[in-house]
């Protein structure tokens, strides 16, 4: 994966868990990040599929996460540096990921070959679906899946099927 990616993906999956945090302690907290890592990971390697995207991200910037703390009420919470490498699209297609296994499935299915393991993505244990309860409940995270979710299926190569 290009190293460009790399503070995207970071500060993209940071966003999603403070956003929608865990229920509990230190294992639900860490069993979300990981669910949160892997949903965004796999959207920044399609979002950004080549070394050339990568490199324009990594020159340019991703955006930041001013639009989607308007989207879920969170206005003012943070001026932290790292909010400026969010990836509101990268953020919106892994929410999308996350609301939606078979839609995850999908989209892990279309990476290269040899792109990575994403268990924890595609499946979840109770424990696993208890840390992440906010992170992946549908009528929570659509505000910010509805964002760029038709353009996360016409990437996939998919008609206009609701992810959430």
């Amino acid at each position: 994966m290009p190293a460009h990616l790399s503070p995207v993906i970071a500060a993209t999956a940071q966003w999603l868990t403070r956003s929608f945090p865990a229920p509990g302690g230190a294992l639900s907290t860490a069993l979300c990040e990981i669910q949160a890592r892997q949903a965004v990971t796999v959207a920044a390697r399609l979002r950004h599929p080549t070394p050339v995207d990568a490199e324009l991200v990594g020159l340019a910037g991703p955006g930041g996460a001013t639009r989607l703390d308007g989207v879920t009420g969170a206005e003012g919470l943070g001026s932290e540096p790292w909010r400026s490498w969010v990836d509101e699209v990268v953020a919106s297609w892994a929410a999308c990921l996350l609301s939606d296994a078979g839609l995850a499935a999908r989209a892990v299915a279309a990476l290269p070959p040899g792109s990575g393991a994403y268990h924890r993505l595609l499946f979840q244990d109770p424990t696993d679906r208890r840390a992440a309860a906010l992170l992946r409940h549908p009528d929570l995270v659509s505000p910010v899946a509805r964002l760029h979710e038709q353009s996360l299926l016409a990437r996939l190569g998919h008609g206009s099927t609701p992810a959430a």
